[in-house]
């Protein structure tokens, strides 16, 4: 009892010292605020700490890279939407033009050209994850490397020492890596300029995916389309360097293309935006086309672009990315412009009809992949098929299918200079019986296909001799042992155009052979999927480029203006 009763003074005792020290100073008063206030934060911010998901990193793919790769960020709680979030490597924040997408559960960005080794970590409002760890291959530390004469691809014989075009032949030797990566096969060109090593060789295609096997001591491709007849010269280049040439023939009954009359062009494109309104964060992304690289348009490069791009090749369309981190009003315009060398030839065929047969193996992916329907060519349409086939009747060879085809689209409809928008414009001239460029080479290529010919329809600008460019748009079909035939129904028809050299017959010339003024942006429909999540499209139907998306912008309220121009041209040589 005595003991607690000295506790129960004390107490009492403490508790006046306490009320008097708080009534009669203020410093002492504001001392205890002071405490109070800290201890409530405290509190708070674990709740709240308790109460957010961290960001949890599963895996980084590949933990091991250089400037340039493409990383995968799996795991959970990254957000939705990006916002003020980020990805940090080695204690750098990755800048926000180097994220290709960002979802709750995937991160993609490339690696910038400063990237080190280090501890990676995704930061969100609700804190950071745990590391992982990255390394750049660059810093590698690793043994000299050998004589490379010694790992230099050796080509030592052939299945097939006499073959025709898109036949496939394995090439037999040493040193051409396990993979394919970005090695090439190439075979002398059908060109008329063969004063540099550039202009007498081309690549096996991938496009045409001539490539179908390759490992270290063998390679299965096909002959390319534009490769020259006769004793062809080929060889495998890796990145170790190029190997011995070898000699084969390459014939062809039905026929043989060449290519000639080779013009340079500097071709700028660029696109403007502005009055940006958004509410939100918000993403805009422009996907500029680049042109397409082929046998007759061997060289498609970027020689400038302002500002730099995101990436600047991704499904043959070149990135930008515009980020705005908050709510903004921008009434400033922001211009994209990109200037690219392209180098065109002329085509000229000379075809034996006669020695052309239906195509044989129909399970080629060039054969499965663009002698049927896709988003674009609605081939599987009865009325398209019934077209076609009223007007072949019982012809079965493909070359002289598409001739007649030609033929009927040229006395049947009429050609509108200038372009119309309609819902199916083409089926809408099959029913009003005219249309412009685009109507009659998306019909051509339609026809073609419900014939079961493999078809793709091109699409670019069409150069006239003053340098002056319009949208154009044309086709291209594919025969066995052969090649890429180039048809232009609607010069065929006689489209208002003036050449560099004056052509007499157009309706002759332009079934079979193409001059050097069309500039591709697009072989085939170039269908891409969206980088964000519940994002806006637009599209740009009739345009120089054949594509599902040319501009994005993330979920949320945003409005702005784009103007995209027309290619021009800044030069030719």
């Amino acid at each position: 009892m005595r003991y607690t009763m000295i506790f129960r003074g004390g107490a009492v005792n403490l508790s006046k010292t306490f009320s008097l020290l708080f009534r009669k100073y203020p410093l002492f008063r504001a001392l205890f605020y002071a405490v109070l206030i800290g201890a409530g934060i405290v509190v708070l911010t674990f709740v709240t700490q308790k109460s957010n998901k961290y960001p949890i990193i599963d895996s980084i793919d590949p933990p091991v890279g250089s400037p340039g790769d493409t990383m995968t960020i799996q795991g959970s709680s990254f957000g939705e939407q990006r916002g003020t979030s980020f990805v940090e490597i080695a204690g750098n924040k990755i800048t926000a033009s180097n994220y290709i997408s960002w979802s709750d559960k995937s991160i993609q960005l490339i690696l910038p050209s400063n990237i080190q080794d280090g501890l990676l970590f995704v930061q969100t409002q609700s804190g950071k994850s745990k590391p992982q760890f990255f390394a750049n291959e660059m810093g590698i530390p690793r043994s000299l490397p050998p004589d490379t004469k010694t790992f230099l691809p050796t080509v030592t014989s052939v299945s097939a020492p006499s073959t025709t075009y898109g036949s496939l032949i394995t090439i037999n030797g040493s040193n051409f890596g396990s993979e394919r990566g970005k090695s090439i096969v190439y075979f002398t060109a059908n060109r008329d300029d063969i004063t540099s090593e550039e202009n007498q060789f081309l690549p096996a295609s991938e496009q045409d995916y001539d490539y179908e096997y390759w490992s270290d001591t063998e390679i299965r491709v096909r002959i390319p389309d534009g490769a020259v007849s006769g004793q062809n010269q080929f060889y495998v280049e890796t990145e170790k360097g190029k190997s011995n040439f070898y000699t084969m023939t390459v014939t062809s009954n039905a026929g043989k293309k060449f290519y000639s009359q080779k013009k340079t062009y500097l071709v700028s494109v660029n696109a403007d935006i502005d009055s940006i309104d958004t509410k939100n964060a918000t993403t805009i992304t422009l996907r500029v086309p680049r042109p397409v690289t082929m046998a007759s348009q061997p060289q498609a490069e970027l020689s400038e672009c302002n500002p730099q791009p995101s990436i600047e090749n991704y499904r043959n369309t070149l990135i930008h990315r515009i980020e705005m981190q908050k709510a903004t009003t921008q009434k400033q315009k922001l211009r994209f412009e990109q200037n690219f060398v392209v180098s065109v030839y002329a085509v000229q065929t000379e075809i034996n009809e006669k020695q052309i047969k239906p195509f044989s193996n129909k399970k080629r992916i060039i054969y499965t992949l663009w002698a049927g329907a896709d988003n674009l060519i609605k081939s599987n349409d009865d009325v398209y098929k019934e077209l076609a086939a009223s007007i072949v009747a019982k012809e079965t060879n493909p070359f002289v299918q598409a001739k007649l085809v030609y033929n009927f689209m040229i006395d049947t409809y009429k050609l509108n200079e200038k372009s119309r928008k309609l819902d199916d414009p083409v089926k809408e001239l099959t029913k009003r019986k005219s249309g412009d460029a685009y109507d009659f080479a998306m019909l051509y290529t339609t026809l073609l296909r419900a014939l079961n010919i493999p078809a793709l329809p091109m699409s670019g600008i069409l150069v006239d001799a003053d340098l002056n460019t319009r949208n154009h748009w044309w086709t291209e079909f594919y025969i066995e042992n052969l090649g890429w035939i180039p048809v232009d129904v609607a010069l065929g028809k006689g489209l208002d155009y003036k050449p560099f050299k004056q052509i007499e017959d157009t309706r002759s010339f332009y079934f079979g052979n193409l001059d050097c003024q069309h500039i591709a942006f697009s072989r085939g429909w170039n269908e891409s999927k969206p980088s964000l999540v519940n994002s806006k499209i637009v599209q740009r139907p009739k345009s120089y480029a054949l594509q599902s998306i040319w501009e994005e912008s993330s979920a949320g309220t945003v409005n702005y203006s784009s103007l995209w121009n027309d290619p021009i041209i800044k030069g030719v040589y």
